[in-house]
């Protein structure tokens, strides 16, 4: 029992001791705790941070992956919006009649007709091959055999019904194009009935309708003859007009020549009488008067040869169809410097043309520069034209005789290499030109300040004193 006792005693010290430590022990840990709680806590935010750190990162990284997609979407939505604005404004281009907005291009002609005639007869000839071809049925092309409610004759009917409607909207693009072509405006029109043609072959894809190329081809073809053959008339025209102009000028000349000879030959017979009268009566007059009769008669010799030089001049020029003048002209007022015009005239005072040349359809009078008689006057006004053609001021109608850039010294020069003589003005005088321009400047300027007006004294004013 004592026994018992003290081992029980032994053992509650032994556990009082293991708890006594157990508690020190305790305390320490807790002391340590505290000493490193706050190294724990920023090492748990540290975690915590980069945790945020690669969430942000990754929030920021998906956030550019939709910007990117969302940029790419855009760049491909505009491109495609792009591409549609830029059809839409070239379909619109192709409908606009405005000349302000169209391009000019340089047109090289398709066929080589000489005549207005020759291009009317091949229009005929073309449109009856499109009337040839529609018939036959090669206008419109349909491989596919249809048939509607399990009938080939109505899937037949309702082909033929379909290529009328195609072929009378082909039909009516190229009309409107053919009715509006002109100089300025055919290549527009070329790219309009092709568009047409993509666009109507485009609409027949599901029943696998589509206008033949050769229909199209014949289409363009008429565009084009038409075109060619309103500028052949346009050519004819004022080649006709050209004629005309130099008609008349021949006809004056003629009518000159023809006035100049009747003229010299009434005074050929009027001198002749004269001078048959005056010997007449210097045979039986003496003295005095016999020397007023003998000086006479010397002065009506001297005129009736004058007047049959006149005559023989009158009838040379006359036999003579290809002499003429060629006169060399400037208009400063109107063209500018450098700019001269070389033409003919066959008339007896050529200054008369320059004076028509010089009417209503300029501001200014033409100015003379130059005017040279030749046997085959044509000939010369080519050999000019040749030497200044490069230089032509208008290069589509060459018969305008206009050219710029041009030194009077090369042409003096040109004329003395072939052995002619004339005189040369360098200085237009442009009378009319010059004093319109000092009278602009004169208006242009400010007023000066005029002295106030001095009255003259009346020998009634009164004095006053000073």
């Amino acid at each position: 029992m004592l026994l018992i006792c003290a081992f029980l005693v032994v053992v509650v010290v032994i556990l009082s001791v293991f708890l006594l430590k157990l508690w020190q022990q305790q305390n320490t840990y807790r002391r340590q705790l505290q000493r490193y709680a706050a190294i724990i806590d920023l090492d748990a935010a540290i975690d915590a941070a980069k945790r945020t750190l690669e969430k942000g990162n990754q929030e920021v990284r998906d956030a550019e992956e939709r910007q990117t997609k969302r940029r790419e979407q855009l760049e491909s939505e505009y491109k495609r919006a792009l591409a549609k604005y830029e059809e839409l404004q070239h379909e619109v281009s192709l409908l606009e009649e405005n000349l302000d907005t169209m391009s000019f291009g340089l047109y090289k002609p398709h066929f080589t007709f000489q005549t207005s005639e020759e291009y009317k007869d091949a229009l005929v000839a073309l449109r009856g091959k499109m009337k040839d071809l529609t018939k036959n049925g090669g206008a419109v092309t349909c491989p596919t055999e249809w048939t509607v409610n399990d009938s080939k004759q109505e899937g037949a009917k309702m082909i033929r019904q379909t290529t009328k409607v195609i072929l009378r909207a082909f039909n009516g693009e190229c009309d409107a194009a053919c009715a509006h072509v002109s100089y300025n405006n055919i290549q527009k029109m070329e790219e309009r009935v092709a568009k047409a043609f993509d666009a109507i072959n485009k609409l027949g894809e599901t029943m696998r309708l589509s206008i033949t190329n050769v229909y199209l081809r014949l289409r363009l073809d008429e565009l084009r003859l038409i075109n060619e053959y309103e500028n052949k008339k346009y050519q004819e025209k004022e080649e006709e007009r050209e004629h005309r102009e130099k008609m008349r000028d021949a006809e004056k000349a003629q009518r000159e020549i023809e006035q100049a000879q009747e003229e010299a030959e009434a005074q050929e017979a009027t001198y002749q009488k004269l001078l048959e009268k005056a010997r007449a009566e210097a045979s039986a007059a003496t003295g005095s008067q016999l020397e007023e009769l003998t000086r006479k008669v010397s002065e009506f010799s001297a005129k009736l040869d004058e007047a049959r030089q006149k005559k023989e001049k009158a009838i040379a020029r006359a036999q003579l169809t290809k002499s003429g003048f060629v006169y060399v002209i400037s208009n400063v007022g109107a063209f500018g410097d450098g700019v001269f015009k070389i033409g003919m005239t066959r008339r007896l005072e050529p200054m008369d043309r320059i004076m028509e040349l010089s009417g209503a359809a300029v501001p200014f009078p033409f100015d003379l520069h130059a005017m040279m008689f030749s046997d085959d006057a044509p000939a010369l006004e080519c050999a000019l034209h040749n030497l200044l053609e490069e230089r032509r001021l208008n290069l589509v109608n060459t018969r305008k005789e206009f050219f710029h850039k041009v030194k009077l010294s090369e042409i003096r020069q040109f004329v003395e290499g072939r052995g002619l003589s004339a005189q040369f003005i360098d200085l237009p005088e442009a009378r009319e030109y010059r004093e319109t321009m000092a009278r602009r400047e004169l208006s242009e300027k400010p007023a000066a300040a005029q002295p106030a007006p001095k009255f003259a004294e009346s020998p009634f004013a009164i004095a006053q004193p000073v």
